[in-house]
């Protein structure tokens, strides 16, 4: 089989990045697939093809994000490569962050439909269970209202694709609902490494309590400086404030400012962006990862890797995060998202009591293990023969 995918892909910071990393490392392991055509954002670097099997990769750097020209020349390189199926892996905001451009890229999977390519989308997040004040796109209702307009025609267009995967179970739901769809399927996020036998232990040293991601919109990581605070008012134990990770495009200078603001606070690193070879050793030095969201907007990859890395996470009680708990069995401390009291005592939980970090460790581990990045990659396999099956029965109907 020859498999495209389109993705960023790093050293690309383009969102999604990393799952696109993920998804291209385990497809080529798989004997089923003898080349994958890999569409991908140009970079001023080399693509980081540091894994077994990158032989089989054919990399086409096809678009750039904002880019006008990104549809023709995405479908200049399909038809000229004339894989066997292309997984286009999206969110909204996948090819560029003004209007035009990323509307453009969204009708790919609907255009390529029409030229005869199989076509499947990985779709990270539906607009109907996005807060688009609380992800920093606007606070005006009309604006709002305008915005779900065009994202409800949009989605109507993405489902066009002979098949649309989505992560979490309610999306299938939603969308089966609102738009009479047929062809959404679940195929849940997965855990980025296939885990190997975790290190439960911690390193010496001060505990570090870990936020990792795009900060600035429903992410913001004041509570959690000023949780660490109120513990360190009650407790003589050595903690420090890991934070990974960027602004998000929506709020350019967020994290600059939090570092001005809390300049007095010992004891906080700002690692900037983590390039992929590093996400391991932040993970593994941390005692505990926290997730400092007043709302989400898909499934989170962080917790699949807070899993896969064994870690025990604090995070509230709402939205996917809520639902991952239920559907894929990762369990951590919950906390209300609006009083930094309550987080400062959901940390403090975990901190002084090994047994039970031990417990959430093994716990998210083993709902990893279970999810892991090879077997989602199965599914998709699976997915795109039962589309040329269905493909084969639909045309033996109409010439009987």
């Amino acid at each position: 089989m020859k498999v495209a995918i389109v993705t960023s892909f790093p050293p690309s910071k383009v969102t999604l990045n990393e799952y696109g990393y993920h998804l291209v490392k385990n497809f080529v392991q798989k004997k089923e697939v003898s080349e994958l055509v890999l569409i991908t954002d140009k970079t001023k670097e080399p693509k980081q093809l540091d894994f077994e099997n990158s032989h089989k990769v054919n990399v086409q750097e096809s678009w750039a994000f904002n880019s006008y020209s990104t549809v023709f020349r995405i479908i200049k390189t399909v038809l000229r490569e004339q894989p066997d199926a292309v997984l286009f892996n999206l969110q909204f905001v996948k090819f560029g962050d003004k209007k035009i451009p990323a509307a453009l890229g969204l009708l790919l999977p609907m255009l390529l439909k029409l030229f005869g390519i199989n076509t499947m989308v990985l779709l990270h997040n539906i607009l109907e269970q996005v807060d688009l004040e609380s992800a920093g796109f606007t606070k005006n209702k009309l604006a709002a209202k305008i915005y779900n307009f065009i994202g409800t025609n949009l989605t109507r267009c993405i489902l066009k694709a002979d098949m649309v995967a989505v992560t979490i179970s309610k999306y299938v739901d939603v969308l089966n609902e609102k738009y009479n769809s047929k062809n959404v399927t679940l195929i849940p996020h997965g855990s980025f490494e296939k885990p190997t036998t975790p290190n439960f232990d911690l390193p010496e040293g001060p505990k570090k309590v870990m936020a990792f991601g795009k900060f600035g919109t429903y992410k913001k990581v004041e509570i959690l400086i000023e949780a660490v605070e109120i513990i360190r008012q009650k407790s003589t134990q050595a903690i420090e404030i890991v934070i990974a990770g960027t602004d998000s495009p929506n709020t350019p200078g967020y994290l600059e400012s939090v570092k001005q603001k809390y300049a007095h606070v010992p004891g906080i690193t700002f690692t900037g962006y983590v390039e992929e070879n590093q996400v391991a050793t932040i993970f593994n030095e941390s005692t505990m990862v926290v997730f400092p969201y007043t709302s989400t907007t898909g499934s989170s990859g962080v917790l699949h890797q807070a899993g896969s890395y064994a870690k025990a996470v604090v995070m509230p009680d709402l939205g996917d995060l809520s639902l991952l708990v239920k559907e894929e069995g990762y369990k951590g401390e919950f906390f209300n998202p609006e009083s930094s009291e309550s987080l400062a005592n959901a940390i403090a939980a975990i901190l002084e009591n090994d047994a039970y970090r031990l417990e959430l460790a093994k716990t998210n581990y083993k709902a990893a293990s279970a999810l892991s990045m090879d077997k989602i990659v199965d599914m998709y396999l699976h997915s795109f023969n039962e589309i040329e099956f269905n493909k084969l029965e639909e045309y033996l109907v109409r010439n009987m």
